[in-house]
C-alpha cells in the first residue's frame, strides 16, 4: 500500500469514512507486518488476514475460540 500512494490514499480514506460514520474499520487481507503498520498509523481499528491465521475449516476454528477461553480482565 505503501509503495504505491493511490492504494495508500484510497485505504486512507475509507478509515476516515467509517469513523466519520461512527463505525469501526476493518482491513482485511493484511498479508505483511508493512501493512499492518500502515493501517495501525492510520488508526484502523482491526485486522484480519494471513499475516494472522491461514484460512481454517468452521470445524477448527470453533475449536480454537474455545482454546482462547473467555477473556477475564
Amino acid at each position: 500500500m505503501e509503495s504505491d500512494s493511490g492504494s495508500a490514499s484510497v485505504a486512507n480514506s475509507i478509515i476516515d469514512i467509517a469513523h466519520n460514520l461512527g463505525m469501526k474499520a476493518v482491513a482485511e487481507g493484511v498479508e505483511t507486518e508493512e501493512q499492518l503498520d500502515f493501517l495501525r498509523r492510520c488508526d484502523c481499528d482491526k485486522f484480519q488476514g494471513l499475516l494472522f491465521s491461514r484460512p481454517v475449516p468452521a470445524r477448527q476454528f470453533s475449536e480454537l475460540l474455545r482454546q482462547q477461553g473467555p477473556k477475564t480482565g
